[in-house]
């Protein structure tokens, strides 16, 4: 798939740790700035002159400039930046089928993400508001079956309670819908050890 100026980049601070995904127009401004350094696929740092001078290799993703194919980095490395931000995780319908594994908590079932719903724990008709605790990721069919009903008013039952997701910065990344080889040395093991 190609993304170009929006294509996912990897931000990591000083220490290599990451801060955050960012669109490949402003990693591309923070390398032209001087703020940052491109890392290629053996995590060289590259500042943007010697980064703009690369050929670019088979399968790379490019951006047309006006003195030719510029590759679109995947990982940029700060300069100056050492901290790692503090996130809170924002509860989202995204965020939802990730705490839920993409997975109807009703049946089990792994349908295609388009074939998913948030459903109401304690439906909004019965005062269910829309926090951590109350939504759950399920499958059209349960969420059908279920309608304006509690789980045990439906004859139905959770695969786990919901809980807010107790999750880091990185673990966060990793469960990225894009993510590419380059960014694993920095989300791999570490990440998934914390979010499993």
């Amino acid at each position: 798939m190609v993304y170009g100026l929006n294509a996912p980049v990897l931000v990591l601070n000083r220490h290599y740790q990451p801060v955050r995904v960012t669109q490949a127009r402003r990693a591309i401004m923070l390398l032209f700035g001087g703020a940052a350094h491109a890392l290629d696929d053996k995590y060289e740092a590259y500042d943007f002159d010697t980064w703009m001078s690369l050929a670019p290799k088979h399968g790379d993703e490019t951006i047309g400039t006006s003195s030719g194919p510029l590759r679109v980095p995947r990982v940029v490395l700060l300069h100056r930046y050492g901290r790692v931000p503090m996130t809170t995780l924002r509860l989202s319908r995204r965020n939802v089928y990730m705490r839920d594994n993409f997975t109807c908590q009703y049946c089990g079932r792994r349908p295609v993400v388009k074939d998913l719903n948030l459903d109401h724990v304690t439906p909004r008709s019965q005062g269910g508001a829309a926090t951590w605790e109350n939504l759950v990721t399920s499958c059209r069919r349960c969420n059908f079956r279920k309608g304006g009903r509690t789980p045990d008013g439906a004859g139905m039952r959770l695969a786990c309670e919901p809980t807010r997701p107790n999750w880091t910065l990185a673990a966060a990344l990793s469960a990225s819908p894009r993510q590419f080889a380059e960014w694993e040395p920095f989300l791999g093991a570490r990440a998934v050890a914390v979010a499993g």
